[in-house]
């Protein structure tokens, strides 16, 4: 397949949150870490030429200002981000259907979402023919700020298990 029919997927685990006392878990916002590695993330994207055109992030505070940081390094390359609120604390499984869902006109999709679900969902997807390396430190940890690039050949909508290659695994710092 041609490597315009490539659709990409981008996993992001959100950056480094803070636990402030008597604050819900919905509303916790990034500690001074995630401020500073967040926009390291989009940073790497846009060196590397993997810039989204459609973001996904879930409605929780610290994944919103994640995606504020990296849409401000993507300029004026970054789309306006979808809240979906079915991104927090969502299962593999949930997070797959919301993906499924995407327009297939979007070639380059980023979600950013919670733990564990953006490594469970990226190791579901694995496919053989992924880079072992990457695969492995993401199978061995998925810190704030991490994230998967994935690569698929078919729709979305088709995306389903061990059907996407990982051709990077990112830690910012």
């Amino acid at each position: 397949m041609s490597e315009h029919h490539i659709k990409r997927l981008v996993l992001m685990r959100h950056a480094k949150a803070a636990w402030p006392l008597g604050v819900e878990d919905h509303e916790r916002p990034l500690a001074q870490r995630g401020h500073h590695e967040a926009p390291l993330a989009g940073k790497w994207l846009l060196e590397h030429g993997i810039v989204p055109d459609f973001i996904l992030c879930s409605s929780a505070l610290r994944t919103r200002q994640t995606c504020t940081w990296v849409c401000q390094q993507l300029g004026d390359k970054a789309p306006t981000p979808k809240l979906e609120q079915g991104l927090y604390a969502a299962s593999p499984r949930r997070m797959l259907s919301v993906v499924n869902h995407v327009p297939e006109t979007v070639t380059t999709l980023m979600v950013i979402s919670h733990m564990p679900g953006v490594q469970e969902l990226a190791l579901t997807l694995a496919s053989r023919d992924s880079d072992q390396d990457a695969y492995m430190n993401m199978a061995n940890g998925y810190p704030t700020s991490a994230f998967t690039v994935l690569e698929h050949g078919g729709d979305w909508a088709t995306l389903d298990g061990q059907d996407a290659r990982v051709t990077h695994f990112v830690v910012p710092r």
